[in-house]
């Protein structure tokens, strides 16, 4: 290990956290609309004469950018799109307030929205960021002087969010001259999944196992959202789209029989990982897989490989769609999110940050200590995002925004004071909205673009050059979220991190359970006899014309058991990702607020173990028609072990028939 990972590693976490930065190529896509939308929506405003409301479009085609994540057409329709529309809600309430009430009004009902905010941003990333921009609208309608009335401001908010949407949907990607170019992102995810499945199997028996089979949960997820986005219709309407759907729903055995080879520990022959990345090579092009190779058939985790190999070449060849085996959450799920103990744990803490720094920009802005700057909204704007946990831990958030908004105020000073105005501070708002993509790997970085395109948006909108002042209201807001973040507040602290642990736990369990129901069913094969697996070895290529109506057939067509448990599983791996992501955020925080928390990775660690073992126990019922008694030992030794644990952090275990 370097010296220099060394010191970095002896830092305290949540210094390391500030300093750590995401990695990856450069998205050129994202670029190029992030340079086609703030900055040419300003111009054309400028042009007809419509500043101010080209400003308010810019701000949304900024904020829509920061949303512009890699993944399908569809599924930006909802990350775009759903935010934009809380943005253009939060703008026309906080225009009437402004207009209609006082400071002391104006700042309950700014407090009331904040936890309403913070509250639905309990529910999920989308929803997060409908309560960000519902809370920036509010503030930019309530403290920015716009002579248009809140329903034009609403309108231009929308059409400015709904031009970077349009460019996403519109503009080809270097990945979509492979096939139906709708559809690139779905086929990048994809093949995404059976990329991870290759590396999964190369890493068996290894110490890298552990990380490779997180990643195969992440690209799982990420391959889910990019096929479930928004529809018009139920079911995939094209036939590019059915085989893509399955495609993934064949990837789901390959990534079952994976985890169970990794679970056994067992290192296997380099060929087995050839078969998945044929299969991801054959996604990306939009071409047939040919011969396959097979694996040796000596254990059951390989059987189930290679018959899950067998089906994939049949479904690559005739996929005619599949099921996504996700289980949509329903109006109930979301409530109870809102209005369970994260929710009103994080919604409290957003009022009192969105409220106070209110209150403070109000008396700093009636006392005139902006002078000739009647924007305030600069400070409540920039609370919101220092109070938002999925933007990084506390601390990290805290300093990174600090450095940023200091960074990015100096450099736009220096600009503004050689530009030509209005064109070089439009061509200044165009390179920073083509910055957003890339400078969102860190939080400092993206902090420091935000302020200069921020700066010269208001400064085209008649505003003088305030950099200054902009350094001083971040660094007051920073004072304001740090004092707020550490106060005691009612119930239990680390409500969001216990929250995401007791769905991770309930997922859990009840992949547990149908897997030991399925035990004690009969298994029937489709001879309509009890299946059985015979030992084979198969050293040949794998071709589609292999299949017959053999015990893969359950596979390949799977029973309502069997899709029932892949549903389960995937609801488990994927809440235990959620889960994790918010114990690491948690972890990184000041040993203040770390300490709330302390248990909870050792509680992941299990349960996450619990999950692997039950896909191994899974794999085995499928070929044997029972569990073993290693499975079963070590099920009941996970079980005993968890107790202790789960305890100490606050939660109860459901009952499994193994328990009870």
């Amino acid at each position: 290990m370097s010296r220099s990972r060394r010191a970095f590693l002896a830092l305290p976490p949540w210094l390391a956290h500030a300093l750590r930065a995401q990695r990856g190529p450069v998205p050129w896509s994202a670029v190029t609309r992030g340079a086609l939308s703030a900055g040419p929506l300003l111009l054309v405003a400028v042009q007809v004469g419509r500043t101010s409301l080209g400003v308010v479009a810019a701000i949304a085609a900024m904020l829509a950018g920061i949303n512009d994540r890699p993944g399908s057409r569809r599924a930006s329709v909802k990350r775009i799109g759903v935010p934009a529309l809380g943005g253009a809600l939060g703008l026309v309430a906080g225009t009437y307030a402004g207009q209609q009430t006082g400071a002391v009004v104006l700042t309950v009902l700014l407090t009331f929205v904040g936890l309403v905010a913070g509250s639905i941003s309990a529910i999920g990333p989308v929803a997060s960021a409908v309560g960000t921009q519902l809370l920036v609208g509010s503030a930019i309608g309530a403290g920015m002087p716009l002579p248009e009335p809140g329903w034009e401001r609403a309108l231009a908010y929308v059409a400015g969010a709904g031009w970077l949407l349009a460019l996403r949907l519109v503009l080809p990607t270097p990945g979509s001259l492979a096939g139906d170019f709708r559809f690139d992102g779905e086929r990048a995810a994809v093949a995404g999944v059976y990329e991870a499945v290759a590396e999964l199997l190369d890493a068996v028996g290894g110490p890298e196992a552990i990380r490779r089979r997180a990643a195969l949960t992440a690209a799982l997820d990420h391959a889910q959202d990019a096929l479930a986005g928004p529809r018009l219709r139920r079911y995939a309407s094209s036939s590019a789209e059915r085989r893509l759907h399955a495609q993934y729903a064949a990837a789901l055995p390959l990534a079952e029989a994976a985890t169970a080879l990794a679970w056994a520990g067992e290192a296997v022959a380099e060929r087995a990982s050839e078969g998945p990345r044929r299969l991801a090579a054959a996604v990306r092009g939009n071409s047939h897989t040919g011969p396959l190779p097979a694996p040796s058939r000596s254990a059951p985790a390989l059987r189930a490989l290679d018959d899950a190999l067998l089906h994939a070449a049949e479904v690559f060849d005739q996929g005619r769609g599949g099921d996504l085996h996700t289980r949509p959450r329903t109006p109930r799920d979301r409530l109870r999110a809102a209005f369970g103990s994260a929710g009103r744990e994080y919604g409290l803490r957003v009022a009192l940050c969105f409220g106070a720094s209110s209150a403070v920009a109000q008396a700093l802005h009636q006392g005139q200590w902006y002078g000739q700057h009647e924007h305030w909204y600069w400070l409540p704007a920039t609370a919101v995002f220092l109070v938002k946990p999925d933007l990084g831990p506390l601390a990290s958030r805290v300093l990174n925004r600090a450095a940023g908004t200091v960074l990015g105020a100096v450099v736009f000073a220096g600009f503004a004071a050689v530009l030509p105005r209005p064109e070089g501070l439009i061509a200044l708002v165009a390179l920073s909205g083509a910055l957003i993509p890339v400078a969102t790997r860190h939080f400092a970085a993206q902090t420091a673009v935000v302020t200069v395109l921020v700066l010269a948006l208001v400064m085209v909108g008649g505003e003088p050059q305030a950099s200054m002042g902009r350094i001083g209201e971040t660094l007051l807001a920073c004072a304001i979220v740090l004092i707020v973040g550490h106060l005691p507040m009612p119930g239990q602290r680390g409500g969001g991190v216990r929250a995401r642990l007791a769905a991770a736990s309930d997922a859990a369990f009840a992949y547990l359970t149908h897997v030991l129901d399925e035990a004690d069913a009969p298994r029937i094969g489709t001879s309509g006899r009890p299946s059985e697996r015979p030992g084979t070895s198969s050293e040949r290529p794998i071709t589609p014309s292999d299949h017959r109506a053999t015990p893969s057939d359950l596979r390949a067509t799977p029973s309502e058991p069997r899709a029932t448990r892949w549903t389960l599983r995937r609801e488990a791996y994927r809440t235990l990702a959620e889960a994790r992501t918010a114990i690491s955020l948690s972890a990184h925080e000041l040993p203040a607020l770390a300490r709330h928390t302390e248990g909870a990775d050792e509680v992941a660690d299990l349960l996450e173990r619990l999950v692997d073992t039950t896909t191994a126990c899974a794999v085995h019922l499928d070929d044997t028609g029972r569990i073993g008694p290693e499975h079963t030992e070590r099920l009941t030794a996970l079980l005993d072990e968890l107790a202790g644990p789960v305890e100490r952090v606050g939660l109860r275990l459901p009952r499994t028939p193994l328990a009870g």
